[in-house]
């Protein structure tokens, strides 16, 4: 049905092989027949997980982010080890950073968050029935974990002072989810 518009590598090489990431760069036939180099980030893709407690509040971190030199307001997340269930990588990725385990687990959604240069995917779940514990952070991770209303989230979100899209996605869910618009 999208053939016309489908581009098929010809070669291509791994540019870089990085300790997390790996650029490849290819050349693919456009469907013109024409050729074209394509460079993207191949990811092993990650989790997101939306804990919500019994009284409508949200569990959210504050992490530095070195490429952008600031601190942002984030739902817990991490990446998929391979082979790794995505639900087990959930499970364990909120533990490990916030120390809360929880009960009910729902699939939400995929999303690619970064379509133009990269392959990465992000299974995004629902965490609800939680309960404190403490947290494994990785060697080299450093965060703080808070609650807060999810009207304060969605208001940080139109202020801009939110600007991750994992988290802008997960915030847009859980309105709806919260709302009764939409199940999961």
């Amino acid at each position: 049905m999208d053939e016309h518009l489908k581009e098929t590598r010809v070669d291509g090489k791994l540019a870089y092989d990085g300790h997390f990431l790996k650029v490849q760069c290819d050349t693919a036939r456009l469907p013109d027949g024409n050729t074209t180099k394509r460079e993207f980030i191949r990811h092993p893709g990650a989790v997101v997980i939306l804990p919500l407690f019994d009284d409508g509040t949200v569990l959210l971190e504050r992490q530095y982010r070195y490429p952008n030199d600031r601190v942002f307001l984030e739902f817990p997340a991490g990446k998929i080890d391979p082979n790794e269930d995505h639900l087990v990588c959930a499970k364990r990725e909120l533990q490990e950073e916030t120390g809360y385990t929880a009960t009910d687990w729902q699939f939400v959604c995929t999303i690619h968050n970064a379509i133009a240069y990269s392959d990465e995917h992000l299974e995004i779940y629902l965490a609800r029935g939680l309960t404190a514990g403490e947290s494994k952070l990785d060697e080299g991770e450093f965060l703080e974990t808070f609650r807060a209303p999810l009207a304060d989230v969605m208001g940080w979100v139109r202020e801009g002072k939110i600007t991750d899209v994992k988290t802008l996605i997960g915030a847009f869910w859980l309105e709806k989810i919260v709302g009764g618009q939409w199940d999961v």
